[in-house]
Order: structure tokens, then sequence, then C-alpha cells
């Protein structure tokens, strides 16, 4: 579902990189297109107050998008809800980089490394939809710009970018010396006075960022789920006498109880008569529940599994 905006007005130029990411990933990622389209529409209300026929009427084309592809999309998770899209677009953020930061230390400089690198600052930027970055994530997003456009303009003007290794020997070197009360050389090469305009970076990134040298604490913790499943309160066990729903005939007791009325040990067990989308459903809960557990939201987790849990036993949906 592709959408075909005209030149964005000077007012509105800094959603414009947005749009064309957007547009990039239309057929190849529907849910970074969704996202960097709404980033882009939140950025431009919030730059004029009073709007020109030609900036009301981009930000409505934008609008008029975003509902009909919420609309077809309605069962896709990453764009309906936000806990799993916001796991999605760190995922993609977080594989750029690190494409980037490879090629950039084995020196394979290209277009391919510039664009991965100001890709992912891009989708960090749109991460902010969500609320206020991680430090590790906010430190990415700056250093992978301000690498994307040093490494720019030196191939620009014909140099050989600083390698990314000395940049991490000089980070260290300057730790040491803050550390031992020394004053910290200076890091990194001079970064140009005027970053390219197809970039469109600020001011804000003229100083070069401390440099990422570790990527462990931006991946998922795999023991989330268990240190989750610790909180909570032990199930209560009762040995089923009935395995199955089976109940062997006794004729001194009238009526037998069928199956799917039997007693799994006791009434909260109950299980209920459910269609394939209550199911369907209840496997959403359940999801959720996983996407929360990445990010340690225990009290989400919790809440989407008694969601399930309910919806299994009653057929009925809380939400």
């Amino acid at each position: 579902m592709s959408l075909n905006i005209p030149e964005c007005p000077p007012s509105l130029k800094s959603i414009q990189y947005y749009l064309k990411t957007a547009s990039e990933h239309d057929s190849r990622d529907p849910v970074i297109a969704y996202w960097c389209r709404l980033h882009s529409l939140q950025v431009g209300l919030k730059l004029t107050t009073k709007k020109t026929p030609d900036e009301t009427k981009i930000l409505m084309t934008i609008m008029d998008w975003l509902e009909e592809a919420k609309k077809i999309n309605k069962d896709n998770d990453a764009i309906s809800n936000e806990v799993v899209a916001q796991a999605h677009l760190e995922n993609y953020a977080l594989k750029l980089f690190l494409f980037a930061d490879k090629q950039d230390r084995e020196r394979n400089y290209g277009k391919n490394v510039v664009k991965s690198f100001f890709l992912a600052g891009m989708i960090y930027d749109v991460l902010t939809t969500f609320g206020e970055l991680t430090d590790e994530a906010a430190q990415n997003q700056k250093y992978a710009k301000w690498r994307a456009a040093h490494i720019h303009s030196c191939l620009k003007n014909g140099e050989m970018p600083e390698a990314a290794s000395q940049l991490s020997e000089d980070s260290n070197q300057n730790e040491a010396g803050s550390s031992d009360g020394g004053q910290a050389p200076t890091q990194g090469p001079a970064v140009p006075s005027s970053f390219p305009q197809e970039f469109g970076f600020t001011d804000s990134t003229l100083s070069q960022p401390s440099l990422p040298t570790t990527y462990s604490n931006l991946l998922p913790d795999p023991n989330a789920a268990l240190r989750a499943a610790s909180q909570l309160p032990p199930v209560p066990y009762t040995p089923d006498p009935n395995p199955g729903g089976f109940v062997p005939y006794d004729p001194s007791q009238q009526p037998q109880p069928t199956p799917s009325t039997a007693s799994y040990g006791d009434n909260s067990m109950l299980v209920a008569q459910l269609s394939p989308d209550q199911i369907a459903k209840a496997q959403k809960y359940c999801k959720w529940a996983s996407s929360a557990l990445n990010y340690e939201d225990i009290k989400t987790a919790i809440s989407s599994l008694r969601n399930a849990l309910e919806l299994l036993q009653t057929g009925h949906d809380p939400a």
C-alpha cells in the first residue's frame, strides 16, 4: 500500500526523510512504513501552529493513509499493538546498526555503510513515538547519525575515514585520562562544519558522541521470562481423579457427568468451548505477554496472561 506525496514545503522538510524511508519500505516491511509515516505526521503537526493549505493537504493525506493502513492490517500485531511494534522497530534498528558498524570496523566503506548508519538513526527517531529511548538506544542513535555524516563527508572529499577501531582506543584513553584526574585528549577525527543536506542533521550532531562498544545489553534478556515467572504465585495442584475427563460407570451415581462438564481438579480449571476466533485471541494475549517480558514489563505480561486465562476458562473476552 504505497503513498505518493508531493514535495514537502520548506516548513515540513524535516519530515521528508521519514516519508522517503516509508516509501522505500512499503513492500519490503509495511510495519516500518506505517510507523515512519505516523512519526512524520506527529512531527509535522508540531512544527507549525497555523497550517498553510499545502501543509494541511500533505498532513491530511498522511492521516488518511494511516487510517486505511490500520484497517487493512488490523490483524498485524506490529501495527495494532505498540509493545509488539516497539520490539519490531528496535530489532530492525539494531540489525542495521550492527551491520553498518561491522562494515565500518572492517573498513569496507561505501554507500551501503552510510545508508545503514543513517537509516538506523532514523528508525531510532521513530522509536521515540513510544516514549523516551533507553540510554543504549540513544547512544546508538546519536553515533549512527554522526558516523553516517562523517563517512559521507570523507568519501565525498576523497579522504579515508578514521577507523572505528581507532575511535574505540581513543574513547578508552579518554576514560582513563578522566579517571586519573587528567585532561582527556580530543576524541576522534574532526567533524565537518556543515553536514550534507540530504542527511537533515542539526547542529546538535556536530560533536562526536561516545562510541558504543558492546551490544549485549541491548538484546532481549532470555532470563526475563524466568524472573517474571518466579514472581507469580504458585498454581495450586489437585490430582485429577479422572484424567482426560473419563469417569468410570457407577450405577449408584446418577446422572453421569459428560467429559465436557467434568471437573479438572477444581472449578477454577474448567475449560470453555471456544470458537476459532476466541482461540486466536487467546494466542494474541499470550504473544503480547511474551513481548512484554522482553522488556521486563511484568505488569503488562501478567495482565495479558490473565486475559488469556479468563477467555480460555469462560469464553468471555475481558478486553
